[in-house]
């Protein structure tokens, strides 16, 4: 008896396991709109980090 519950419970845990992973696949419009700010914020940071190696260029 023990063992069945054991193994119930086992079995129980995978199911749940594969059950989240299965709903982590597709992306829901607020995590692509993070996504998207994300890209935006990183390409400001590069023009920024440009726009200073230029001033700095030109100071000299």
């Amino acid at each position: 008896m023990k063992n069945n519950n054991k193994n119930m419970c086992i079995a129980l845990m995978v199911s749940m396991l594969l059950a989240g992973l299965s709903g982590c696949e597709k992306k829901g419009p607020m995590e692509r709109a993070g996504e998207k700010i994300d890209k935006a914020a990183e390409k400001t940071g590069e023009s920024i980090k440009k726009a200073g190696e230029k001033i700095k260029d030109s100071a000299k």
